[in-house]
């Protein structure tokens, strides 16, 4: 028997039993339809988890002096910190560094408009900050090298203290803060590009003046972080490891020195995004396993209907092999079909979205091949049983069955 035939004949059954083969085949379409749409939801949340980190730098790499390597150096190693010295060097050593700020932190008690005195976080950092951790500027403008080298009375305040303490980040420029009794001029507004929750070394309340300013109010040359940002991501691990070296080699074995970056944890994040949608595709698989089970009991019940068309063609001549490839076949259509179909529903859902929308939705082909792949393994699988028992049936029972 050609194949064609065996496709043509389970064709003519599906037509005489329609309603049964559309609920059959709606379990497929509802099992490969949420298997993509759970694929789409997770490389959703894995691209914006991996977008918001990226935000804050994908080439950031910082580093801060830690202490000595034992409490009993400790002491002796707290007149180690790092230096504006180091950063230049790391700077001529390193390929690849394209920017660097080093930073100072004052903490201070400032009266600001007309509210009482409150607790203000001060930064002091080059204009290279701004590009090394990707600041957003809302209003006005960052400092420059010109008001750096001039140790211009210029600030720039965060959207949060623009807001809290003048009511708008545009009311704030022009406006004097007294630091330390010294007039500066508030000439910017910023805001991280990502929300850090005060995570990172940027508080709610935070200013930002130029580093040389700065050093007025210090009275050593210590600097609390040094940022540096290289030209390409892929060169972060490496460079990460030459500035460890170079800031060891310029000071006493026993200090310690922690540079980090972003790489491991974009890495980290990336992997757990990966097992959360693993996880969820191995939920959606269930209601494929749950369909098949229902396309075996109804290929069984169709058995049973169709014992004396078996006996009739096995009469005439039909093999086991054929009457098995007849009955698997049939499973197969059931489940490539609802397959299809779903697969063609899942993937409509995030081309809307994206056409409808201005949000970027990613969309996997790869599931699409999975779905109608696990769709077509399930409909052989759970098909077998019932081929195989419908093969199996003796032709003289067959022709007397009522």
């Amino acid at each position: 028997m050609l194949f064609s035939e065996i496709v043509s004949l389970a064709i003519d059954s599906f037509r005489t039993s329609k309603v049964r083969f559309a609920l059959t085949a709606l379990g497929m379409v509802i099992g490969t339809a949420s298997l993509i749409v759970v694929v789409t939801i997770g490389l959703t949340g894995k691209q914006y988890v991996m977008g918001q980190i990226q935000g804050m730098g994908a080439n950031l790499i910082y580093t801060y002096y830690e202490g000595g390597g034992n409490a009993s150096v400790n002491i002796g190693a707290a007149n180690d910190p790092l230096t504006v010295e180091d950063m230049k060097a790391a700077q001529q050593q390193v390929p690849g560094v394209q920017a660097a700020s080093p930073m100072l932190e004052l903490h201070e008690r400032i009266a600001v408009g007309e509210a009482k005195e409150r607790d203000i976080l001060v930064l002091g950092v080059d204009p290279a900050y701004a590009t090394v951790r990707n600041l957003e500027i809302l209003s006005g403008r960052f400092f420059d090298s010109q008001d750096s080298t001039s140790r211009a009375h210029v600030i720039t305040v965060t959207q949060q203290f623009a807001r809290t303490v003048y009511g708008s980040q545009d009311a704030a420029i022009g406006k004097v803060i007294k630091i330390k009794s010294l007039p500066f001029t508030i000439i910017g507004t910023f805001r991280e590009r990502v929300e850090t929750f005060g995570q990172s070394e940027i508080a709610g309340d935070t200013i930002l003046m130029p580093y040389r300013t700065g050093r007025i109010f210090t009275d050593n040359d210590a600097v609390k972080q040094i940022f540096f940002s290289v030209s390409d991501a892929g060169d972060v691990p490496r460079a990460t490891a030459m500035i460890q070296k170079v800031l060891q080699a310029r000071h006493r074995p026993e200090s310690v020195y922690r540079v980090l970056n972003l790489s491991e944890l974009l890495a980290t994040a990336g992997r757990i995004a990966d097992f959360l949608t693993l996880v969820l595709m191995m939920i959606s698989l269930v209601t494929l396993i749950v369909s098949g089970v229902g396309i075996m009991n109804i290929m069984l019940a169709n058995v049973r209907t169709r014992i004396r068309e078996i006996g009739i063609r096995k009469a005439i001549g039909a093999t086991n092999r054929e009457i098995k490839l007849q009955f698997l076949t049939e499973a197969v259509l059931i489940s490539l079909t609802g397959g299809v179909i779903g697969t063609i529903l899942g993937l409509a859902l995030p081309f809307s979205i994206r056409f409808f929308t201005e949000y970027r939705i990613p969309i996997s082909g790869v599931s699409a091949l999975i779905a109608i792949s696990v769709a077509s393994l399930v409909g052989v699988i759970f098909g077998t049983l019932p081929a195989t028992r419908a093969a199996q049936l003796d032709p003289v029972e067959a022709l007397h069955y009522e």
